[in-house]
């Protein structure tokens, strides 16, 4: 019963530990926030939405580490079965990677002042995003379609555990894309309306972090939902 939390705290502990090192990277704002009546070439090595960012995603973290520590925890019950697990999340895998390559592109050609390139790069982010998030629909419907996401007389859905489970990773993910796409648009917009590169460049930086712990989170969920995994997971706590 203690490996999951185990698991929790490595976890919690590895995302704090990226989160560090994402902070100390993002510089754009060294040169920003001078402070006044400080020694020359002091300033603040972090903006306050690089803080935001921070928190919001040690939040999260908790909570993703939460809900696999319930997933291994279900798991050990009698009754789990291993789950069916869609093909397409491997094109989606695949789409979530490019938004990713997109994403670091537009923050390499805003570091370079090449706004016209951050314009397609974010573009081509975003698109790949809404692609992703289409793609989870797809493999719902697949599910749904082979019965594994329907409701009885009384409403129950007849899912098993792992299927739920599967709904639950994937919903609880595609909100957080979701939200980093309300930000997305904002710069993107930004970027499209001819601001400035010194007000673009901070929320590309910002994106491009968000954007790598988006398919991180992913590629964990991913490992834990194929079968494989499951049932190795499965039989090392029961063994």
């Amino acid at each position: 019963m203690m490996s999951p939390l185990y698991l929790l705290v490595a976890i919690v502990g590895v995302a704090v530990v990226w989160l560090f090192r994402q902070t100390l990277n993002v510089k754009p704002w060294v040169e920003q926030h001078p402070v006044e009546g400080g020694p020359s070439g002091a300033s603040f090595s972090v903006s306050p939405g690089t803080v935001g960012l921070g928190v919001f995603l040690a939040v999260a973290t908790a909570l993703f580490a939460l809900t696999i520590c319930a997933y291994f925890i279900r798991m050990m019950a009698a009754d789990w079965r291993t789950l069916v697990f869609p093909s397409v999340l491997w094109v989606n895998t695949g789409v979530l990677i490019l938004s990713d390559v997109a994403m670091r592109s537009a923050r390499a050609a805003a570091r370079r002042a090449e706004m016209d390139r951050v314009k397609v790069r974010l573009m081509a982010a975003g698109l790949c995003s809404f692609a992703f998030l289409a793609g989870q629909v797809w493999a719902w419907l697949q599910l749904n379609a082979s019965g594994y996401f329907a409701a009885d007389a009384g409403g129950a859905l007849t899912a098993s555990a792992a299927n739920s489970f599967f709904y639950l990773f994937t919903a609880l993910h595609g909100v957080h894309v979701l939200g980093g796409l309300w930000f997305w648009g904002r710069t993107t917009a930004r970027a499209w309306r001819g601001a400035d590169m010194a007000r673009v460049r901070p929320s590309v930086e910002l994106c491009t972090v968000y954007w790598r712990y988006l398919l991180l989170v992913w590629l964990v969920l991913l490992a834990l939902l194929a079968p494989a995994v499951s049932e190795l997971c499965r039989g090392r706590f029961l063994g």
